[in-house]
């Protein structure tokens, strides 16, 4: 019987694109390399901060990579925020399963999810939040979703995870945990949806809130 629901952040609760891709241009701006390539930026939607920055500027050897994350620990992420885009039926969604699941975030954002929460109002739905600073090693391995069952001690088959790239499906495959792909018709999951309140029809919690 499922008792918790873990999300992703980034392409799941907010389209961060824009704000993922203002912030990694101007870092290479910085540095005077050109913008990222369609590639590039499909990349650091799914990697954590750190292996971003390694991965875009792994083509300038010239680059000093330490002044590179020295200058990024330097900047507020904050100015970002404002691009990032909350899914509609996000408040919805969690109005609706708060009172009758867990709810928790697996995400390989660092030290900007929990800013990122507070400035919408969300701060309060999630009892556990995993980002890629609480784990030894970021999503596509198990790590956060091992730490995120620990703490509720629960098993796989109570959990569901919705996610939108190729690393949370690995991720949740690591676990055995179903996982519903959000927006993404060809990733490899259990369940496809195109919105959060789509999730509610859904077998697993249909069968919980019978």
């Amino acid at each position: 019987m499922l008792k918790l629901i873990v999300l992703d952040c980034d392409g799941v609760m907010f389209d961060s694109r824009d704000a993922n891709s203002m912030y990694y241009n101007d870092l290479l701006a910085r540095f005077d390399c050109p913008p990222m390539s369609d590639e590039d930026e499909a990349m650091v939607f799914m990697l954590n901060v750190t292996d971003s920055v390694e991965h875009i500027f792994r083509n300038y050897p010239a680059v000093d990579i330490a002044a590179v994350h020295e200058y990024r620990n330097s900047r507020n992420y904050g100015d970002y925020l404002p691009y990032m885009k909350m899914e509609a039926d996000l408040v919805e969604f969690l109005d609706y399963c708060s009172p009758r699941f867990k709810l928790a975030i697996s995400t390989n954002r660092t030290n900007t999810m929990h800013p990122l929460l507070e400035a919408h109002n969300l701060t309060s739905y999630f009892q556990l939040v995993v980002t890629a600073l609480d784990v030894e090693r970021p999503k596509p391995a198990p790590d956060a979703l091992e730490k995120i069952l620990s703490f509720f001690n629960l098993t796989p088959d109570e959990t569901i995870f919705i996610g939108d790239s190729i690393v949370d499906s690995q991720h949740a495959r690591s676990m055995n945990v179903p996982i519903i792909g959000f927006k993404s018709e060809d990733l490899p999951a259990d369940y496809h949806v195109k919105s959060f309140m789509e999730i509610l029809d859904l077998p697993p919690l249909l069968e919980a809130v019978k």
